[in-house]
């Protein structure tokens, strides 16, 4: 293993912003793994972590082929984990939108930039990924739909799900946008959380990572078998929402089945206690999104379901 440091500048008033990569094995940049580019993406540093020690493991071992060098970095923004705040902490804008990056730009676009510019040529990216909502996820592999995009490759992550994500515009200044449009075969990995860690699901992005590098002779790996990915759009989701404002009860969990009808969740308001909707499903489905919040606010999407008998 070779700690190297991919991007760096020097700090006025505090210790110098360093993002760090570790590279196992040797030959044609064969693949990245990136981790947390928010300051609150715990589990997603967290994961990197294991990697970075599965991989170091079979590194001592040889059991990294030949001629593939694979490049981990836990965090693209320390400075902001430090400081426990999902954004940069000046002007609160977000690294994993100012990509490809701009060397001239502003800071985040400075980090973006530079952070690009040592992972972009890299055969396979494949970034522990959050969502912009506080909530848990059905574990999947989620791919950006620019044209570029291999569902058969995809689905040697063995995750439960294949998401086929339509990009928005602000979706084109993603990691994993342009990383596709360099011509790199990018994969986001959503495991269950965000700001606390999950040991589990943590391990099953771990192990999925792992049997992709397998499958792809990257490595040589026995262990995780995973499941037969089912391919979904992410337009096919349907949110349930919350009509009125208020403690939430959840009952319904990422991962579970529903039916029509069923009782996912109930708001009751804050002062009385008085139950002020039911939220139930609106057909039978897996949920894939589940709300992490004690408070409901009105409009706020509070599941994503994937319709149909899973």
């Amino acid at each position: 293993m070779k700690e190297e440091l991919i991007y760096s500048f020097k700090g006025l008033y505090r210790d110098d912003f360093r993002v760090k990569g570790y590279e196992f094995g040797s030959g044609e940049k064969t693949v990245c793994v990136m981790g947390s580019l928010r300051g609150n993406e715990y589990q997603q540093i967290y994961a990197c972590s294991l990697l970075v020690t599965e991989l170091r493991k079979l590194e001592e071992k040889g059991m990294i082929t030949d001629g593939h060098s694979i490049m981990v970095v836990p965090c693209g923004n320390p400075y902001s984990v430090n400081i426990k705040k999902r954004f940069w902490s000046i002007d609160n804008t977000d690294i994993n939108r100012m990509f490809p990056g701009y060397d001239k730009g502003e800071t985040t676009q400075r980090i973006a930039g530079g952070i690009f510019d040592r992972i972009k040529d890299y055969k396979y990216g494949i970034q522990f990924a959050s969502f912009y909502m506080p909530g848990h996820f059905v574990p999947q592999v989620r791919m950006m739909k620019t044209g570029n995009e291999n569902i058969e490759l995809a689905k040697k992550f063995g995750l439960p799900f294949v998401v086929l994500h339509k990009p928005r515009p602000f979706d084109t200044a993603t990691l994993n946008y342009n990383w596709q449009i360099w011509e790199t075969e990018a994969f986001s990995i959503y495991t269950s959380s965000t700001e606390k860690i999950d040991k589990i699901s943590a391990r099953l992005g771990v192990n999925a990572v792992l049997s992709f590098l397998e499958k792809e002779k990257i490595i040589k790996y026995q262990g995780f078998t995973g499941y037969t990915a089912k391919v979904v759009e992410s337009e096919k989701f349907i949110s349930v929402r919350a009509n009125e404002a208020g403690f939430l009860e959840t009952l319904a969990r990422a991962g579970d089945n529903v039916i029509k009808g069923q009782v996912m969740a109930r708001v009751t308001d804050p002062y009385t206690n008085a139950e002020l909707q039911t939220i139930t499903a609106t057909e039978d489905a897996i949920v894939a999104f589940e709300y992490d919040s004690p408070i409901a606010y009105k409009n706020t999407a509070l599941f994503k379901l994937i319709p149909g008998r899973w």
